[in-house]
């Protein structure tokens, strides 16, 4: 069942402020000039083809990559002029929900929840450790397999696992590569739900990239489209779609078979 989807949102703060990136690798033209802003509160969804330059995105808001040219300003901070501390600094602001999961096979669930926080929060005791490996268990639906290895988890268990380390640490700013990917419709239905309930409870702020419509129209509270290396349209699901744009149409009418 999809759960009724609504935020609190504050268009007085930017969390995260794009201004005129471009972004190449060689002669390949990725990002031409993009603007784009994220607001307190807010999910938004990156909904774009394959190849369009979404995950670039992402590593430009967390550093990973740096633009050409442009500004890129995260949580008041501006990327491209921080040093390698400061950017460490700023990546635990930052929560990453990778498409692949990224679960160490070797450990078993808890040992997988405990790696950031003993590697980033030394000072925590073993009290502490616990009750934030159960909480965020807990919030993922997911408390029972605190001993299992990520091997006998089903696809779906290891991406609300993967969801459950990055909330570990409390980050101001979700991003979510792909969620949905692999997962099969009623899952994804979880996943979607999940990323809401994220929202509501821990207060985030979230670029979700994803070219699942289905995806994007439960957890969007506004939608942008990466086309030809810039964002040419952005709204609710409907306005974006509101379009006889030979881009934009396959796109809607591949997901949506009437």
């Amino acid at each position: 069942m999809i759960k009724q989807h609504t935020s609190t949102i504050d268009y007085n703060d930017k969390v995260i402020d794009i201004h005129d990136v471009y972004k190449s690798f060689g002669t390949l033209e990725v990002l031409k000039g993009v603007d784009l802003q994220l607001f307190k509160g807010e999910n938004l969804v990156v909904l774009g083809r394959s190849g369009t330059g979404k995950s670039v995105l992402i590593k430009l808001i967390s550093g990973l990559l740096m633009p050409d040219q442009g500004t890129i300003n995260v949580l008041g901070e501006q990327v491209d002029e921080l040093d390698v501390k400061e950017l460490q600094k700023l990546r635990l602001r930052i929560g990453f929900s990778f498409q692949s999961s990224a679960l160490y096979d070797s450990m078993t669930i808890r040992e997988n929840l405990e790696f950031p926080l003993v590697r980033n929060k030394r000072h925590l005791k073993r009290a502490e450790i616990d009750e934030s490996v159960e909480n965020v268990l807990e919030a993922v639906g997911l408390s029972q397999t605190i001993n299992q290895m990520p091997s006998e988890l089903s696809g779906g268990q290891r991406k609300r696992i993967g969801i459950a380390r990055t909330l570990i640490l409390q980050p101001d700013i979700m991003l979510y590569d792909e969620p949905t990917a692999g997962l099969d419709p009623i899952t994804c239905i979880d996943i979607n739900n999940l990323i809401n309930e994220v929202q509501q409870q821990y207060k985030t702020s979230s670029i979700i990239i994803t070219h699942d419509l289905a995806c994007a129209k439960t957890v969007g509270d506004r939608i942008v489209m990466l086309l030809d290396g810039r964002f040419e349209r952005q709204g609710n699901f409907d306005e974006i779609f509101d379009t006889d744009d030979a881009r934009v149409k396959p796109f809607h009418d591949y997901n949506f078979i009437d």
